[in-house]
C-alpha cells in the first residue's frame, strides 16, 4: 500500500465554498491500498478520525464535521469508499462485500501511518464500520455508527414486514442493468430522492456536487453495487456468528429515519458489550449528522476526547 499525503492538495473552491467557515485547510489526495485507490479529504493535525459515508453520499457528506473536528484537535480523514466518487470503481459485484469495503478502510488507517484511529460511519458507512470494529479489531480505538444497524440487527429486521417495507430498495437493486438507467433518469431524480429528508433541505450548490460525483465513470453501477453483493450474500450473512466489538461504542439515530426502523438503533449486548449509550435525536431524520451537526459534532468531539 502506498500514499502520497506529501503531495496532498488544497480542496477546490467548489466545495471549500460550501462548507462552514473555519479556517482549517483542507487537504486532498489518494492512498493505494491493495488493488484499489482512494481518494479522501483530510484535515487538522492529531489523534486519527476516519469518517465514513453513507449511500448515496461521499466524502462531502461530512462537510459539517471536518472543520469542526479538526479545529477540536484530531487529524480528520474523510475517504469516498471504493465505487464512489474519486475513489477506484471495480467492475465485479463481489467486489464490493463489506468484508473488502471493511479491509480498504484497515489498510487506509496504517497507510496514512497510524496504527489506529477513531472511526464514525453513516449509513453504509456504518456498516463497514460495524465489521472493521469486528474483523480488525486492533485498528479502531472507539466506533460511532450513525443511523446503520449492526448486522445481527439488520438481519433481524428484514424479517419484519414493515422494514422489509422500509428496504424495498435493497431488492430493486439488486436487478442487473435496471437500476442504472433508473437512477440516471431526470436529472439523477432517484438519488436525489434518498436525500430528500434532510432538514433542512439540500441546497441546490450541494446537490451540484452529488450529481458530480454520481456522474464519474462506473460511480452509479459501484454504488449499486453494494447492494448487489449484499443481496447475494444476506442468505450466509445469516448464519455467520459475529465477533463481539472490543472498542467503546457510541450510537447516534436520528428517529425520523425512513429507511430504518428504531427497533434497529440498539445493538445486543453480547454483539456490542462497551456500548455507551444509544443518543436519539427525535427530530432528526436519516440524515442525522446535516440535520443536527452540531449536536452530532458536539458528541463527536465529547466522546472522543
Amino acid at each position: 500500500m502506498r500514499t502520497d499525503t506529501s503531495n496532498t492538495s488544497p480542496l477546490s473552491d467548489a466545495y471549500t465554498s460550501l462548507m462552514p467557515p473555519s479556517g482549517i485547510e483542507i487537504r486532498e489526495g489518494y492512498v493505494e491500498v491493495g488493488d484499489v485507490t482512494l481518494h479522501y479529504v483530510e484535515a487538522g493535525e492529531g489523534p486519527l478520525v476516519i469518517l465514513l459515508h453513507g449511500f448515496p453520499e461521499f466524502w462531502f457528506g461530512w462537510r459539517q464535521q471536518i472543520a469542526p473536528l479538526a479545529a477540536a484537535g484530531f487529524r480528520v480523514v474523510a475517504p469516498d469508499t471504493r465505487g464512489y466518487n474519486l475513489s477506484s470503481k471495480p467492475e465485479d459485484v463481489s467486489a464490493y462485500s463489506v468484508d473488502l469495503l471493511a479491509g480498504d478502510i484497515a489498510g487506509l488507517i496504517r497507510a496514512l501511518g497510524a496504527q489506529s484511529a477513531r472511526v464514525v460511519g453513516h449509513d453504509w458507512g456504518g456498516s463497514i464500520a460495524w465489521t472493521l470494529a469486528m474483523d480488525h479489531q486492533d485498528v479502531v480505538d472507539r466506533l460511532v455508527v450513525l443511523n446503520a444497524a449492526h448486522p445481527h440487527k439488520l438481519q433481524e429486521g428484514l424479517h419484519q414486514p414493515s422494514q422489509l417495507r422500509r428496504s424495498w430498495y435493497f431488492f430493486f437493486f439488486a436487478i442487473p442493468a435496471l437500476p442504472e438507467s433508473v437512477v440516471h433518469a431526470r436529472d439523477w431524480h432517484f438519488f436525489r430522492h434518498f436525500l430528500g429528508d434532510a432538514n433542512p433541505p439540500y441546497t441546490p450548490e450541494e446537490m451540484e456536487r452529488y450529481i458530480e460525483a454520481w456522474s464519474q465513470d462506473g460511480a452509479a453501477s459501484g454504488m449499486i453495487n453494494y447492494y448487489r453483493d449484499s443481496v447475494r450474500e444476506s442468505g450466509k450473512q445469516a448464519k455467520v456468528e459475529h465477533t463481539p466489538i472490543s472498542a467503546p461504542t457510541l450510537v447516534i439515530w436520528g428517529e425520523k429515519d425512513s429507511y430504518l426502523g428504531e427497533s434497529l438503533a440498539e445493538p445486543d449486548h453480547d454483539d456490542v458489550p462497551n456500548l455507551a449509550r444509544v443518543e436519539r435525536l427525535p427530530d432528526a431524520s436519516h440524515w442525522v449528522h446535516h440535520d443536527e451537526a452540531d449536536r452530532v459534532n458536539q458528541s463527536l468531539i465529547e466522546f472522543f476526547a
